[in-house]
């Protein structure tokens, strides 16, 4: 990580011999967005986190999408989740929980999500077909497999009911981002206090 002065905000990379890829997120932004990772689909959806969610994001990547979109995408989701928890530092102050439930049109998807520490997801959705244009739905959940994995959240994402798969996929993402917002926001009432029995997160 390179230090961002006082604001919560972090550099991160990540370069294997599947991708490279390079995370600037600043979580006290307010949603501007730049993306260039040959994955079209998947950086709409990366937009929605940052619109939604009041979050400064810029993502490069370069992987091996000759194969298939996975490693970029998981590998995307890696290198954002350490980004998070290095932009987060020892949370002090936040709220840590957030929640959002988004709709589109029939479709509606509830978000859940504690700045644990503590890495754990559970993702339930069931899109309508397994593609949308080229991109796989499995990979939305590799995606939040790596965030969960390295920015050390218990993330819950339930899509409630849906018939377009791209509704489906466009209310998670939203509620995604409105949760992290909600959960990153510092809690006037909590001064400096990190909100937890154990004195840590």
């Amino acid at each position: 990580m390179e230090p961002q002065g006082t604001r919560r905000a972090a550099r991160v990379g990540r370069n294997t011999l599947e991708t490279r890829i390079l995370v600037e997120i600043d979580l006290d932004g307010n949603g501007r967005s730049s993306f260039d990772t040959g994955v079209p689909f998947f950086e709409h959806m990366l937009d929605q986190v940052a619109r939604h969610g009041l979050i400064d994001l810029s993502i490069e990547a370069k992987g091996d999408l000759h194969i298939d979109a996975h490693h970029t995408v998981e590998d995307i989701g890696i290198t954002f989740g350490r980004a998070c928890a290095d932009a987060l530092g020892d949370k002090q102050g936040i709220r840590r929980y957030g929640h959002a439930y988004v709709p589109l049109d029939e479709a509606l998807s509830r978000v859940v999500i504690d700045l644990s520490g503590r890495p754990g997801l559970e993702f339930h959705v069931d899109f309508s077909r397994p593609m949308i244009g080229t991109f796989d739905t499995d990979l939305f959940r590799e995606f939040f497999q790596g965030f969960v994995n390295h920015a050390g959240v218990t993330l819950h994402l339930d899509n409630l009911r849906g018939r377009n798969a791209h509704h489906q996929a466009e209310t998670l993402f939203k509620a995604f981002g409105r949760a992290l917002r909600i959960a990153v926001e510092p809690d006037p009432r909590l001064g400096g206090i990190i909100p937890s029995t154990k004195g840590s997160l």
